[in-house]
């Protein structure tokens, strides 16, 4: 009897503890009918956010005593920025997407405006005029300007999905404003923004069915417009040479990414530990913004890089997910944004992972929700509600036609 009674408990022991598991399991994928978000993709933006709080407060802890005399005084500002992003997002999530295609071509001019804006008036920051300064908010144009050509891009693929597939000035066309926006960006410079937008922009041709030779012939002007770009510009040559051989030049040209790859490498598996960086104590140059993926590797080692590598890549699916289920019930408009969106944060993660452990040339990009940066981070945040706002209309299409659904 007591043997029984101790294998009972056993038991008892085991589904109790499971319960947490299953409690969490269902809470992030319950029934159609019990979820009106995706809950996934609100907890992985949430964990991002909380991250790239933690390592932006580690990272700019010595470079904020320097220049300010406060070692907290960037953790704060991206505190206040994080709080901004999580009000633009609840404030997303309560407008139809219909009212933002319906208003694209509106934020399709008002972001090139911007773009023309910030040349003339625009605050300029080594070298780079790519601020605006609206009191003591500095607002970097080419974020928002990158977002509303998605939007645009969206609504025209949903417009004109059969000229694009059948008619080669359906192609064409999203490649003049294309042009027209990287031309104005190229003056600020920032090629790195280019370089992202032309490749979401095309991917999403490529989703909406345009045909593939097209592909071939855009492809091959871009490499073509890419190697003018970099022999017109020295100081591109002088990234591309410093990228290729940084060693050469190690306390010059190739000084911040020989300091980040450093970092790299006496990161190696676990790390030194969550706030003992070497190279952020004034070595390794925007340690908190464009290159905290070095502080990462460095503090929590490969272990870090990975999980972080995991978690964008768990999000940028959970968006293609949605733009694929979106597509299925005719949801063409807020589909395609949503691939938009997805493809947009996968290759400027890639190209900020890339840049900070040298497997490509240094470019000005962050790390969507995680490096320092009020716009950066607001736009992201705007774009996680304009994913969640997607994804609860079509939820609600799909309550309509089947209350009694299967679990997402």
């Amino acid at each position: 009897m007591n043997k029984a009674h101790e294998q009972q408990l056993d038991l008892n022991m085991q589904t109790t503890s499971r319960k947490p598991l299953a409690a969490t399991l269902a809470w992030l994928w319950p029934g159609h009918a019990n979820s009106l978000y995706d809950r996934v993709l609100l907890t992985l933006s949430m964990v991002l956010l909380i991250f790239g709080f933690i390592m932006v407060t580690s990272a700019s802890l010595p470079t904020a005593e320097k220049l300010t005399g406060n070692p907290f005084h960037f953790a704060i500002r991206h505190t206040v920025y994080v709080i901004a992003g999580l009000i633009v997002m609840l404030v997303t999530l309560a407008i139809p997407t219909q009212l933002w295609q319906r208003h694209s071509g509106k934020l399709l001019l008002t972001g090139l405006g911007m773009l023309v804006l910030v040349l003339l008036v625009g605050h300029s920051v080594n070298g780079a005029q790519r601020w605006i300064k609206i009191g003591p908010i500095t607002i970097q144009v080419a974020e928002l300007a990158k977002l509303f050509f998605y939007i645009y891009m969206a609504s025209y693929l949903s417009r004109r999905e059969e000229e694009i597939r059948e008619a080669t000035k359906g192609f064409i066309k999203p490649l003049v404003l294309l042009f027209i926006a990287a031309v104005l960006l190229l003056m600020q410079p920032d090629f790195g923004t280019v370089a992202v937008m032309s490749a979401t922009t095309i991917a999403m041709l490529f989703l909406a069915g345009a045909k593939l030779w097209q592909f071939f012939g855009v492809f091959l002007t871009c490499v073509l417009a890419l190697i003018l770009l970099i022999i017109v510009e020295p100081y591109r040559m002088q990234r591309m040479l410093t990228f290729l051989e940084p060693e050469k030049d190690p306390f010059g040209a190739g000084y911040q990414l020989m300091q980040s790859l450093i970092a790299f490498g006496q990161g190696q598996f676990s790390g030194l530990g969550l706030g003992n960086s070497i190279q952020k104590l004034q070595y390794l140059p925007e340690a908190h913004t464009d290159f905290i993926m070095s502080v990462v590797a460095e503090e929590l080692g490969f272990i870090g890089v990975v999980s972080v590598i995991v978690l964008v890549l768990m999000l940028v699916s959970r968006a293609l997910v949605i733009g694929r289920r979106c597509l299925l019930i005719n949801h063409r408009y807020g589909g395609y944004l949503a691939y938009g969106i997805g493809v947009w944060f996968s290759l400027q993660a890639f190209v900020n992972i890339g840049v900070a452990s040298g497997a490509l040339p240094t470019k000005g990009l962050t790390l969507p929700l995680i490096s320092y940066g009020g716009t950066s981070l607001v736009v992201s945040s705007l774009a996680v509600g304009l994913l969640l706002r997607i994804d609860h209309e079509r939820r609600m299409s799909g309550r309509k036609v089947a209350p009694r659904g299967g679990a997402e």
